[in-house]
């Protein structure tokens, strides 16, 4: 069993973040939700000119 924490002082939060852990977690996600991802078209990747070329 662990004494009790004196007046005005406060117990160590082991195994919790820190507020600066959280926020630079935080900004990290928000840098990743905002990467846009590659656009969908698939541009001139030749994929479609070779079933018509082997014709």
């Amino acid at each position: 069993m662990s004494a009790p924490t004196p007046p005005g002082l406060q117990p160590p939060d082991y195994g919790r973040p820190s507020q600066a852990l959280i926020a630079r977690a935080a900004r990290g996600y928000a840098c990743f939700l905002a990467v846009q991802a590659p656009a969908a078209d698939t541009g001139d990747h030749a994929q479609d000119d070779d079933v018509a070329g082997a014709r």
